[in-house]
């Protein structure tokens, strides 16, 4: 396989969003912001994604730094994905994408289809 970060723009800006990029990498990135989940758990949360995409998202998340994957030698084997530092970084950007998309919802009048932003962006950089 090819090395992924070869793979990446020059640009920052669309570093950035091709490394996040994708329907699922944000949400999953968000739920283990609270701490690390097993792939059953993750599965549940974002009920929507098909656990193939769900391996693949986090293998690709895996390979960019965002997300590392933590093997247990025990029977059965368990396995736990958490997010990294260059992860967690990300907080602020999602909590943002988070705000801005129920001020849309807002906007729209469809505010009542949404569920709240379980942060906001300046509590998880200082938390950071």
């Amino acid at each position: 396989m090819a090395d992924p970060m070869k793979r990446l723009p020059a640009q920052p800006v669309e570093r950035a969003l091709k490394v996040i990029s994708g329907r699922w990498k944000a949400i999953i990135l968000y739920q283990l912001f609270d701490g690390p989940k097993r792939l059953t758990e993750l599965k549940k949360l974002v009920p929507a994604i098909t656990q193939k995409v769900l391996i693949q998202q986090l293998r690709e998340m895996e390979e960019h730094g965002l997300v590392n994957r933590a093997i247990f030698r025990q029977v059965p084997p368990r396995v736990d994905y958490h997010a990294t530092a260059l992860g967690l970084s990300l907080a602020p950007v999602i909590g943002a994408l988070c705000e801005w998309g129920r001020r849309h919802a807002a906007d729209q009048e469809e505010l009542d289809r949404l569920s709240e932003c379980r942060f906001r962006p300046e509590e998880r950089s200082e938390a950071a």
